[in-house]
């Protein structure tokens, strides 16, 4: 995969932020993200939160295992330049960002805290495993782009680690807990169909968490500043072009991210066809090359 179709995220620069309260009610969706008020919090999602109910009831959300198949892939199609996502578990090199190591199937990093949080993971889910012996040297390199303690060794035994199983659930699990879930939950709360919910989650893997203006979070606080979100009345093509564009102005601020035809050429060309329930098939292309997902 050319290493210059990998994207940096611009948000995950802190890790301490990244960091708190990782191993604390890992099931729990969004632990990350509590402090976060541009996120999902429980209230949005109660009684209030009538935006959600309605997108639920009306269409198939992206946590529908098909949908979210399909997002994976289309996600794939600009991380990786395949369709193949569930080969990207064994994923890993340093693409030269500054953020170390870049692994797995959401991209997770070495300098960045989340790599480190998945490791951590999957030692909590399979004690003494083969990158268990990592962590000492993840702990010193976290917030760093340096190498030190893992080298060839450590993207030799990631490999080895890529093909358990249980590795491959605890990338699902950290994906879902720190991306997907705080990604579709806010969708859906903002009154989002599909289509909607798999911007935002593109946003938030490309971007990451945050309420800075170069995070998710500040992303969806410039585009309410242009246009109304469905859940508050407003028109849903409206909105979601408010927020890509206000996407795109961060994008072009970072030169990893100064091509934008992952949102131009895919999410607006869905959103101009009111494709909002990301129905198949699906055509677009990202970095010039075309995709395709017929069922």
């Amino acid at each position: 995969m050319p290493a210059q179709h990998r994207t940096a995220r611009t948000a995950r620069t802190n890790p301490g932020t990244h960091r708190a309260g990782r191993r604390v009610g890992r099931t729990a969706l969004a632990v990350l993200l509590a402090a976060v008020p541009l996120t999902v919090a429980t209230a949005t999602l109660g009684a209030s939160g009538a935006g959600a109910s309605v997108v639920t009831a009306a269409s198939v959300g992206l946590d529908d295992a098909h949908k979210k198949d399909i997002a994976m892939q289309i996600v794939s199609s600009a991380e990786n330049s395949s369709l193949d996502w569930k080969a990207q578990y064994k994923y890993i090199e340093d693409i030269g960002d500054g953020r170390g190591y870049t692994a797995g199937i959401i991209g997770f990093c070495s300098g960045t805290g989340d790599m480190l949080d998945l490791v951590e993971h999957y030692t909590d889910l399979k004690p003494g495993n083969v990158l268990a012996k990592y962590l000492p040297a993840l702990r010193k390199v976290n917030g760093t782009d340096s190498h030190s303690g893992l080298g060839t060794a450590f993207t030799k035994d990631w490999a080895t680690a890529a093909k358990d199983g249980v590795f491959q659930q605890a990338q699902n699990d950290e994906r879902d807990r720190v991306y997907f879930n705080p990604a579709v939950q806010q969708a859906k709360a903002d009154g989002l169909r599909a289509l909607g919910q798999f911007v935002y989650y593109d946003a938030i893997v490309m971007h990451g968490p945050g309420s800075s203006s170069d995070s998710f979070g500040g992303i969806r606080k410039a585009a309410m500043k242009k246009a109304k979100t469905p859940a508050q009345g407003g028109d849903e093509a409206t909105y979601l072009n408010a927020f890509m564009d206000a996407r795109k102005v961060i994008m072009k601020q970072e030169e990893a991210h100064a091509d934008t035809s992952r949102v131009d050429t895919a999410q607006k060309v869905w959103v101009k066809d009111r494709n909002f329930d990301l129905n198949t098939p699906l055509k677009w292309k990202v970095y010039g090359d075309s995709y395709q997902i017929n069922g």
